[in-house]
């Protein structure tokens, strides 16, 4: 199978300011996926999908292909990725006939995802012969613990649902966080249901300090401190 890894990267950010751009411990918060994207020994090919120019130039300094870039349509903050990934087909497919047998979605938020994980992720994609594939992890606070506040009442999340009661936190049910970082699926399931998601998942586990997927500034400060440890060994 031929497996197109596709980092999607647009310029607009809210949260953090040019947030693929921003310093990580030295380099940008996008350069961690390139790096690892091409060291990836399975895919086929690897294009960097954006709407901005100097995002664009960051991925051809570290050797990504860029084949075009992004429309303002679909870098909104209301764009759905699904489509970014369609556009992104049918553009290979346009200029130079490529298509992919699936697709390996690589977000650039994830810094901490290793090659050797990308490579382990298509190996128990093709294993399990299913549609679809999702990194996961051990969420860092467990969901039976979250609570909310209605009326000067303290409601726990799941309290409805009776998965606390009487319970210790060692008998709490098993949950997984979706990570971000990782997501393999068959083109065709992609065209045919919008989705990356198919009928059939797999979950395909990865450490909880790998796991960062950074949205806010604190998020942003753990990753550098694990990729300023690791660069020290």
């Amino acid at each position: 199978m031929k497996y197109l890894g596709l980092i999607p990267a647009r310029g607009g950010s809210k949260g953090i300011p040019g947030k693929n751009l921003v310093d990580v411990a030295g380099r940008p918060l996008i350069a961690y996926t390139f790096e690892a994207a091409l060291r990836s020994k399975r895919l086929d090919r690897v294009i960097l999908s954006t709407d901005d120019q100097a995002i664009a130039a960051a991925g051809r300094q570290y050797g990504i292909d860029v084949p075009f870039l992004r429309p303002p349509e679909l870098a909104k903050d209301d764009s759905v990725l699904e489509d970014v990934m369609a556009h992104a087909l049918s553009h290979l497919k346009k200029d130079g006939g490529y298509t992919p047998d699936a697709m390996v979605l690589l977000q650039p938020t994830s810094p901490l995802r290793r090659a050797g994980q990308i490579d382990a992720a298509i190996g128990l994609f093709e294993k399990e012969g299913v549609e679809s594939l999702v990194s996961v992890s051990p969420p860092m606070e467990h969901p039976c613990d979250m609570a909310y506040f209605e009326r000067k009442r303290m409601r726990m999340l799941f309290e409805k649902e009776g998965f606390l009661a009487g319970k210790q936190r060692q008998e709490y049910p098993e949950f997984l966080f979706i990570n971000g970082a990782i997501y393999v699926f068959r083109v065709e399931t992609l065209l045919a249901r919008k989705s990356r998601f198919g009928d059939t998942v797999v979950p395909f586990l990865m450490p909880q300090l790998d796991s960062i997927d950074v949205d806010s500034e604190a998020d942003l400060r753990i990753a550098e401190l694990i990729l300023k440890e690791r660069a020290e060994k």
